[in-house]
């Protein structure tokens, strides 16, 4: 993820001074543009961007018309839209176009990154795996992905496929908000709501795990996901 560069088009300055801030502190490189037409401009100056962030609705040019002129010469450019509205015509509107997700306003920072680095991840721009690490160390317990194997002292605790995947995904996320739909389509391959209750219990099977250290915690980030809190 670092020092990938976004395009960031959004016409309410206090927001966008905000959201350039936090995204240039999780090691991006972030433009950001006003309004569509200036976008749209340092768009065709530039064209090394591996990601566009657009407000829809902006003045000069919005967010839709943006990424339809964008689509003219970049088919696979990934988009995210900024929106205030929620309406179904709307976020099918942003697909039609060609973007790839949305996220309606006001929402959480760690949620914009979560949904980015999933876009990302499906790009090819950057890998959920480009964190080769088998070995974590989580309080005071020893985590071997590999092997599948949780210990702690004397203990040890072999673990099914989908945990170790899943306890994996939350070391690698440490202390920072796991998008829930990511690690659906990363280990369940589908984000349907049978799959998400068969995490909770694969969820609530990992806190029984490390209840042997009481500095360690998994918990529900509510309308997100869950973060392994180890500090």
């Amino acid at each position: 993820m670092e020092n990938l560069k976004i395009l960031l088009a959004e016409d309410d300055p206090n927001l966008g001074k905000i959201l350039k801030s936090y995204l240039e502190a999780k090691g991006f490189s972030v433009d950001l543009f006003p309004n569509g037409e200036d976008a749209l401009l340092g768009f065709h100056k530039k064209s090394n961007y591996e990601m566009l962030v657009l407000d829809v609705m902006m003045p000069v040019m919005d967010g839709f018309t943006l990424a339809s002129n964008v689509r003219k010469t970049d088919k696979l450019i990934p988009i995210l839209f900024l929106t205030a509205k929620s309406l179904e015509e709307d976020k099918l509107k942003g697909f039609e176009i060609g973007g790839d997700d949305y996220i309606t306003k006001p929402f959480n920072m760690e949620l914009l990154l979560a949904r980015m680095n999933a876009i990302l991840r499906r790009s090819g721009k950057f890998d959920e795996d480009d964190d080769q690490r088998i070995e974590f160390e989580i309080g005071k317990y020893k985590y071997n992905y590999e092997h599948q194997k949780l210990s702690c002292c004397d203990t040890e605790q072999k673990l099914t496929s989908k945990e170790a995947e899943l306890l994996k995904m939350l070391c690698e996320h440490e202390n920072e908000t796991l998008d829930r739909r990511v690690a659906l389509n990363k280990i369940w391959k589908d984000d349907s709501y049978f799959n998400a209750r068969s995490m909770d219990v694969y969820i609530t099977k990992l806190r029984k795990y490390l209840k042997g250290d009481d500095t360690i915690q998994i918990i529900n980030v509510h309308g997100i996901g869950f973060k392994l809190l180890t500090r």
